[in-house]
């Protein structure tokens, strides 16, 4: 039942983030994602078919990525950034959402279940995300602070990111493998435990 779960939750954080990210996009003057029919609730336009396994076989994986023009920004690196962020902050409400309905409505064991399983993974979703490395969203957010003479860099970072991140991620999980330790792990459960208080104490 576990997985079962867990797919029910990928449906709804991958398509509620990537959703995000498109309407978002779509409202700063760039209509590329809805034309491509990603301004849409329906899990199938969003979710990556390898990544959805990959979530499974190696707990990391990812969803289809919205595409977006740059230069149909007003506002290219503030505009990025705000698509970029819109992502993340929409998981962060899903969770905050539900938390509400668990903390002062009685559920079903089985309804319980799925919303505590959507409930963790909005915030792990949220939390990953933020890591200032391509393609996470995060990245995006440097751009706000990069100075324009930095360009060059900036770009030649962003598009080595996934290199960056696949060795990042190899390398923390052989550190785990030796140590027991894993950086990712304790940034996850750090940031989830953090955000959990809050959430708690805010409803």
């Amino acid at each position: 039942m576990e997985y079962l779960y867990l797919l029910v939750a990928l449906a709804v954080c991958i398509t509620v983030h990537e959703a995000s990210h498109a309407w978002i996009a779509y409202k700063l003057g760039d209509p590329t994602a809805k034309m491509a029919g990603r301004v849409s609730l329906n899990p199938m336009r969003h979710l990556d078919l390898l990544g959805t396994i990959m979530i499974f076989i190696a707990h990391f994986g990812w969803g289809k990525p919205v595409p977006f023009n740059y230069y149909n920004l007003k506002h290219p690196r503030r505009d990025s950034a705000l698509i970029a962020i819109a992502g993340p902050i929409s998981n962060l409400i899903t969770a905050f959402l539900i938390a509400i309905i668990i903390k002062y409505v009685a559920l079903p064991l089985v309804f319980f279940e799925i919303l505590k399983t959507i409930y963790v993974l909005s915030i792990v979703l949220f939390l990953f995300n933020l890591i200032p490395i391509a393609p996470l969203d995060g990245s995006k957010l440097l751009g706000l602070i990069i100075p324009a003479s930095k360009e060059y860099w900036y770009q030649k970072f962003l598009s080595q990111g996934p290199m960056y991140i696949i060795l990042l991620i190899v390398f923390d999980r052989l550190i785990a493998g030796v140590s027991g330790f894993s950086f990712f792990g304790a940034y996850l459960q750090w940031g989830y435990e953090i955000t959990t208080i809050g959430l708690m104490l805010a409803t």
